[in-house]
């Protein structure tokens, strides 16, 4: 009998071990949980960068003979960069239309995007973490690649894109710069080198369907022209650029940037803001919202110099476009139009 009353007495003991097991695994669950969501914690973000046109001028010679006229090979090497970074996620990577409409409403001109300097101030304007300028420093064939013809003449003596009757392999080298936008300090540098695993008599053969271009463009991202052994040496050079900038992610940190705006509706749940990805804002992004309780005055001027302000809550962002925002309450109540918002993330 005592047996098995020593016996259950093992097992009550057992089962209440195992729910104080149970519940503490719950409460360490919610405890890990409520930190990663708790209102007014930052949370880490991808680093955004901006990628400029890359600088061609050392090959445009080069390029006018392979192509026959002037082309943008550096817009065009920038845009693979893009896709192929926007493929990895490391970074966000700033959309170039929006980057080009803020470029053209600044007034910067080409030469200013080469620039370190005047690249970095842009990058402020852009609210990035950095910029990525670049050169592209051969683009040709594998013996020859400077002093050719340019424009509509041959390329020693033959047609446009050919380099004589010896069949040779097309080789592409790209040099990028990953640019701290507060100091204009050099925070890493990323090559590629990119050679044709087949050979041809001309740099836009060697298979695939090219069709040639209009208007002076070139789609390097169309696989008609990464069929020809120059787009296969231009797309291996970036994708060995893209792997190096990638690796420098770590040398890069990401800036705070302060966002200041405005409650301008409340509809529902949802708080409508007169700020958004202009100022830098994106979906996910957390804001405190405060109410200016009192203003204090210069007493001789008559001017504000500080605004005394209470807490309202948090929102989170849940739809962003150029010039506005919406989020909906993570904490708080009550929330009116003209209620200061301000960023708390990264």
């Amino acid at each position: 009998m005592r047996k098995d009353i020593q016996k259950q007495g093992r097992l009550v003991m057992k089962r209440i071990f195992l729910v104080i097991l149970v519940v503490a695994a719950f409460l360490v669950a919610g405890a890990i949980a409520q930190t990663a969501d708790a209102p007014g914690t930052p949370h880490a973000r991808k680093k955004r960068i901006a990628i400029f046109d890359f600088d061609y001028a050392t090959v445009q010679s080069s390029s006018a003979a392979v192509f026959g006229t002037n082309v943008d090979i550096g817009k065009g090497i920038a845009d693979l960069l893009v896709r192929d970074l926007v493929k990895d996620g490391t970074y966000s990577v700033i959309e170039r239309k929006a980057m080009d409409k803020i470029l053209g409403e600044q007034n910067f001109s080409n030469s200013d995007r080469a620039n370190s300097n005047s690249a970095a101030k842009i990058g402020k304007i852009l609210g990035v973490d950095a910029i990525v300028v670049g050169s592209i420093t051969q683009f040709g064939n594998d013996t020859k690649n400077t002093n050719v013809g340019g424009g509509g003449g041959g390329w020693g003596g033959y047609g446009i894109g050919g380099f004589s009757h010896k069949k040779s392999k097309a080789v592409v080298v790209v040099d990028a710069r990953l640019v701290n936008i507060d100091t204009a300090e050099i925070m890493g540098v990323a090559t590629g080198k990119g050679e044709s695993s087949r050979e041809s008599t001309s740099l836009l053969g060697g298979g695939g369907g090219w069709h040639g271009f209009g208007g002076g463009a070139v789609d390097f991202g169309s696989s008609d022209f990464q069929q020809t052994i120059i787009g296969e040496a231009v797309n291996a050079a970036v994708t060995q650029m893209t792997s190096e900038l990638v690796a420098d992610n770590s040398k890069l940190e990401a800036r705070t940037i302060t966002v200041e705006g405005l409650v301008a509706a409340v509809d529902g749940g949802q708080v409508i803001l007169n700020i958004g990805s202009k100022s830098g804002l994106k979906v996910g992004d957390q804001l405190t919202v405060q109410r200016v309780t009192k203003e204090i005055k210069d007493p001789s001027t008559g001017a504000v110099i500080r605004r005394m302000t209470s807490p309202v809550g948090v929102i989170r962002l849940t739809d962003v476009d150029d010039i506005s925002a919406v989020g909906t309450p993570v904490s708080g109540s009550g929330f009116k139009v003209g209620d200061a918002v301000k960023t708390i993330t990264q």
